[in-house]
């Protein structure tokens, strides 16, 4: 016993998605407390001529959860990075009469598609956002306290005591967006793959004549005949980006989601072969699934002086990957190119759903319930499960009867026999939660 002590046309909705976004976040920490609970009430009906009414305390309501949400509309981390801290409400307490509390809004963060959340505490993924409508809790809300109309049974038909409402949960996240597209343009600086990108679709993203590199990606819708595909302008790399240098995490990660990529190489340089193995060397080192990837290359700026001859060294070390020659300037080679990498994309995209289909059913099995442990830190006997612990946390121990019921629940989760397991003799303290107890054995009491 225990007492107290997408050519020709880009969808208007990508294009401006990306166009009005000032900044390209895609990275971002999410601080996220869910709501507690409300209490319940501990209230008794008082009616005329029934001055011995029964309990009639109603239920706290929940409080409200912290999710997270794909959203069409959201292109980028921006809005989460400028509002870090998301914070839901706390439910309604219960009332007398079986009035019960309301429960509180869930408290949603919409996320663009390709949205990763992992715990910032030790990087596990917790969600992959990646179809629209697809939804993750964040922060769970606390459970609403149970009135004391909520305790009645035949023998303790008018419990004076109520259930506490459940704290909510809180989470440190941090979210990574890597961009959703089917066919990812790599390349080193000044390639051309803005100008590609450009040519391909109705995309229209900032080019200059400077041997630099576009900093964020550009997203651009291509149409082959009604099939639409997505392509993507990574930021050029650079030797060494597998390994940090320069920005070359954030760009490389932007490739593992694309289902085919298209090496970009400038016939106007005089060593596509040196720019191939490069790029080649650096998905490797990132990534070596990205470089066996389905792929294509495409020689850019053949419409300048002496680039047929480079583009016939270029076709040569291609290998086995098609290879065209183009001109994102004049348009030469535009179709063919694009006819490629809408039929590459079409296959992939059935290998995935063969893949999907071939999956087995998943079983998902409810994880046993921790056992009791205890531990001595100090002499004093610390009781470590979560049931208990939210158990201890969720009454008025001030309140007798409340002792006595979660002392009942106590010895069904097997606390007392633990303590007796692990030494604990009558009078030793007894730590569960933030509560601090006096064990007296069963027997004792």
């Amino acid at each position: 016993m225990l007492t107290r002590e997408k050519p020709s046309r880009l969808l208007a909705t990508v294009t401006r998605g990306m166009a009005k976004t000032r900044d390209f976040v895609d990275f971002a920490r999410l601080s996220a407390r869910a709501g507690d609970g409300g209490n319940g009430a501990a209230s008794f009906r008082r009616e005329k001529y029934r001055p011995k009414g029964g309990p009639d305390g109603g239920n706290g309501g929940d409080g409200g959860s912290v999710v997270l949400r794909v959203a069409p509309g959201v292109a980028t981390l921006s809005e989460v990075a400028r509002n870090p801290h998301a914070r839901a409400e706390r439910g309604a307490h219960g009332r007398g009469s079986d009035q019960h509390g309301s429960a509180a809004p869930d408290r949603i963060v919409d996320v663009p598609a390709g949205t990763l959340v992992r715990d910032a505490s030790d990087g596990t993924v917790l969600a992959d956002l990646v179809d629209e409508g697809a939804t993750f809790v964040a922060a769970r809300g606390g459970r609403g306290g149970r009135g004391n109309a909520g305790f009645a049974t035949a023998r303790r038909k008018a419990p004076g005591f109520a259930e506490r409402g459940e704290p909510g949960e809180e989470r440190e996240l941090e979210l990574e967006l890597r961009v959703l597209a089917d066919v990812g343009l790599v390349g080193l600086p000044n390639a051309g793959k803005s100008s590609l990108v450009a040519r391909l679709s109705a995309a229209r993203p900032k080019i200059a004549e400077y041997p630099f590199t576009t900093l964020t990606p550009q997203l651009g819708v291509a149409e082959v005949g009604g099939a639409r595909f997505v392509v993507a302008d990574v930021p050029g790399l650079i030797e060494g980006a597998a390994t940090g240098r320069g920005l070359g995490h954030e760009f490389l990660r932007h490739l593992e989601r694309c289902r085919v990529l298209c090496f970009v190489l400038d016939l106007s340089d005089g060593a596509p072969s040196e720019a191939l193995e490069t790029l080649l060397g650096e998905l490797r080192a990132y990534h070596p699934a990205l470089a066996d990837r389905t792929s294509i290359v495409a020689g850019n700026k053949v419409d300048l002086p002496d680039a047929q001859a480079l583009a016939n060294e270029a076709r040569r070390v291609a290998g086995a990957r098609p290879f065209f020659a183009v001109s994102a300037l004049t348009g030469e080679g535009i179709d063919e190119l694009a006819e490629a990498l809408a039929s590459a994309v079409d296959a992939a995209r059935s290998a995935a759903e063969d893949a999907a289909s071939d999956k087995p059913a998943v079983l998902k099995i409810r994880p046993e319930s921790p056992g009791v442990e205890v531990v001595r830190e100090n002499g004093v006997f610390r009781v470590r499960n979560p049931g208990a612990e939210r158990l201890v946390a969720r009454f008025d121990l001030t309140n007798a009867e409340a002792v006595r019921y979660v002392q009942e629940r106590l010895a069904g989760f097997g606390v007392e026999d633990a303590l007796a397991r692990a030494g604990a003799k009558a009078g030793d303290e007894v730590r569960i939660g933030a509560e601090s107890f006096e064990f007296i054995p069963e027997g004792d009491a």
